[in-house]
């Protein structure tokens, strides 16, 4: 039998958390952070700690712009022996870390935080350039 991993979370990791409440909050859903942080004490946490490779290697993505391999080429700078890989929960993504000795809980958003708020891009001007 495979000794478990220790999971740990890093100061990113719970600034995302703190970040993801007051989102849940402004959103009037406060109840979907709770359900959060079951999803990821109940679930994701033990799943790491079993089976730690579980999720997709982030660094294996082709890049296909030229500022995706400088970044990726940061990032496996900054990685160094550890596996950077990505968790996909029902409403959230969550990048972390494999080391040898340890699981490390990099970063969390919400699949709605990461898109564009197109809307308020074109609030003064249209999608011309021409001020409303």
């Amino acid at each position: 039998m495979t000794a478990r991993q220790v999971v740990k979370l890093t100061a990113n990791f719970e600034r995302n958390l703190e970040s993801i409440e007051q989102f849940l909050i402004d959103a009037q859903a406060a109840h979907a952070y709770d359900a959060l942080l079951d999803e990821l004490l109940e679930k994701v946490v033990p799943n790491l700690e079993r089976f730690p490779g579980m999720g997709a290697d982030l660094l294996a993505r082709p890049a296909r712009a030229i500022e995706s391999v400088t970044a990726q080429e940061a990032l496996r700078k900054k990685a160094g022996p550890a596996r950077i890989r990505q968790y996909v929960m029902s409403h959230y993504l969550v990048l972390y870390a494999v080391t040898a000795d340890a699981v490390y809980l990099l970063s969390i958003r919400h699949h709605r935080q990461l898109s564009f708020d197109l809307d308020a891009i074109w609030i003064s001007e249209s999608p011309s350039g021409k001020a409303q």
